[in-house]
């Protein structure tokens, strides 16, 4: 392979570096994988529409994955909030712009089979591009996974695994099945070039406000992954002197699934496990999630804070948004009902300009 994004070295807390492969998605400490800072491509490529206009990509075989991923909708709500319309993603879902980055690189390293674990959304979009790349793929879902997300999971051609237990657990599962069978572990949490595909949710942005900052990203976390995603994107942009402040990141979670914002209050630096309540955001219900001393590090860097939605917020948030004409899955109402309570509370969060806010999965999707 020659220069681009493919052979960007992991990186490991521990120090230890290591050339992509088909089966490496962990450090020989056992510890998680990071990319370094790229460069941001600026002003992005001219000839493609869709978001591997912002990317480097070298080798990688993106060509022949692409569903023209990207490129969504920035809707202009009233005078300073702007929602992101992240369902209009050819899966349904945000997670379209990572799936695509890890299928790309399987597929580049040789790799015959993928192996993910998902509540849903990751899932079908893995499948999707797995589908399109024409590789084998097993996705792991917790029991109680959306039937419809099952649907569309086994409608690529992926063989479904349903794991009784938490969403950890369904994660231990498919890292078990990646160790026994050698298959890539396409993880939206293990891999770090999930980022590189999430990150262009930030140069979108800044692009479609006419190259200006906004003032605050309120942004659903569960495992955190647009939340990294758009903090590298804006960081890359920081390194690179386009703009000189990356925007507050206000990171929401559901009262019943909080160990973010839990560890935030007391001021740890790590999350502790904590045991989730059923809640109508299941796509964000995550107990402990991997990379969480990495999103807290992200959501301070940027000067923000992490709030938590009730249930009642949450439904009535959704209903407002299908109200607007806007039908998403419940986990894709949290960030709008954040905004709502914030501008209630006439929060300093969400003063001093524009405030974006992602609607994160389509309500196709969601077994309501």
């Amino acid at each position: 392979m020659k220069e681009g994004l493919v052979i960007v070295p992991y990186e490991c807390r521990c120090g230890s570096s290591y050339a992509p492969t088909a089966d490496r998605w962990r450090c020989d400490c056992g510890g998680l994988l990071d990319l370094p800072l790229g460069a941001v491509r600026w002003p992005p490529r001219t000839d493609v529409r869709s978001m591997w206009r912002y990317l480097d990509a070298g080798d990688l075989p993106w060509r022949d994955v692409t569903l023209g991923e990207g490129d969504t909708p920035l809707v202009r709500e009233d005078r300073e909030l702007y929602l992101k319309v992240e369902f209009a993603s050819p899966t349904g879902s945000f997670k379209d712009r990572g799936a695509v980055v890890l299928v790309a690189l399987a597929r580049a390293l040789n790799a015959s089979r993928l192996v993910a674990d998902s509540s849903g959304n990751a899932g079908t979009a893995v499948a999707a591009y797995a589908a399109r790349a024409g590789v084998a793929a097993e996705i792991f879902v917790p029991a109680g996974t959306s039937e419809k997300k099952l649907q569309q999971i086994r409608g690529h051609g992926a063989r479904v695994t349903v794991v009784e237990g938490s969403r950890e657990d369904t994660a231990a599962a498919a890292a078990a099945r990646v160790e026994e069978s050698g298959a890539f572990y396409a993880s939206h949490v293990y891999n770090p070039y999930f980022h590189e595909g999430t990150k262009t949710y930030a140069l979108e942005i800044f692009e479609q406000l006419g190259g200006a900052v906004p003032a605050t990203l309120v942004l659903p976390a569960g495992n955190g992954t647009l939340v990294l995603g758009a903090h590298r994107g804006f960081a890359e942009l920081r390194a690179a002197g386009l703009i000189d402040r990356i925007p507050r990141i206000v990171a929401v979670q559901s009262e019943l699934c909080a160990p973010l914002a839990e560890a935030w209050t007391a001021g740890r630096d790590e999350p502790e496990p904590v045991r989730p309540g059923h809640t109508l955001a299941e796509g964000i219900a995550i107990a402990d999630p991997a990379r969480g001393s990495r999103i807290l590090v992200a959501v301070e860097d940027s000067h923000g804070a992490f709030v938590t939605v009730g249930e009642d917020e949450i439904a009535e948030a959704h209903a407002a948004l299908a109200a607007r004409g806007l039908w998403v899955e419940p986990t894709g109402s949290v960030s709008y009902a954040a905004v709502r309570r914030l501008r209630a509370e006439g929060s300093s969060l969400v003063i001093g300009g524009p405030i974006v806010a992602p609607l994160c999965g389509s309500g196709l999707k969601a077994s309501l």
